[in-house]
């Protein structure tokens, strides 16, 4: 009985379920993914896992130095001493950790170094990460996009016409959300080229600058959400285009009759 009833609700929900609300859905996953990308390190919790680059402490020393580089990284190990620091930047926040004990997480860059000490941070690896975060990382694309992916899917809201009970937005209303998806697809894929570049380009700086002394970390995740989200927002593109060829189709079939 229960499960008659369960596939008889299953039925009418299929039945109501149109195309295009799987375009709002994957649009509202889009949505939060780049909400979580955004809002990396802003807290002490699973959000410490999202970042664009990390620097800690490290005991290696490069390979192929000459006698020059040499002395600048004996110099630099002996000015780090035993410092055991790991830092971890996002757009908006930035997490520090303390021998491995517990992150401290904060958008102040001073309330951090206050609250660590400067002793424990001999090389300012927090001045690194917050240039970095200020100079190099920009969230003036990604914003953008999550408005104009938001706009369009209260476009769908509007079901236009019936076709077979499924509603089906008008051609105005796909071609407003066409536009503004496509124009979202850009932005998401130029901010996440940026971020991923970027992020590499600094690592790399940093392993170079420090000879040996900082080793750097690019944050698997948030380049994961950055092109997850501009995948999951061309593919809703795609779809929009393939919707709109479909609804001119059956007006034309609908007028030929």
């Amino acid at each position: 009985m229960v499960k008659s009833i369960f596939l008889l609700d299953l039925r009418g929900l299929l039945a109501f379920l149109g195309y295009h609300h799987i375009l709002m859905m994957v649009q509202a996953s889009t949505i939060i993914l780049l909400s979580i990308l955004l809002a990396g390190c802003s807290s002490y919790s699973t959000m410490t896992n999202i970042y664009i680059m990390g620097l800690t402490y490290s005991n290696s020393t490069s390979s192929g130095l000459n006698a020059i580089e040499t002395s600048l990284s004996e110099a630099l190990n002996g000015f780090k001493g035993s410092s055991q620091l790991e830092v971890r930047t996002g757009y908006f926040g930035m997490c520090v950790r303390q021998r491995g004990i517990l992150w401290l997480c904060s958008s102040d860059t001073n309330g951090l170094v206050q609250q660590i000490g400067p002793e424990n941070d001999p090389l300012n690896l927090i001045g690194v990460a917050a240039k970095f975060r200020d100079d190099v990382l920009f969230s003036g694309l990604f914003i953008p996009a999550i408005v104009l992916t938001f706009f369009s899917l209260l476009l769908y809201r509007s079901t236009g016409s019936d076709v077979d009970v499924q509603p089906f937005p008008s051609r105005p209303i796909s071609q407003v959300a066409l536009s503004c998806s496509f124009v979202a697809a850009i932005l998401c894929l130029v901010s996440s080229l940026w971020q991923h570049v970027g992020g590499v380009g600094a690592a790399a700086m940093a392993d170079i600058a420090f000879y040996g002394n900082v080793s750097t970390t690019i944050g698997a995740g948030a380049i994961i959400l950055g092109w997850m989200s501009f995948l999951l927002i061309t593919l809703v593109t795609i779809g929009l285009v393939a919707m709109i060829i479909a609804i001119d189709t059956v007006n034309r079939l609908t007028s030929d009759e």
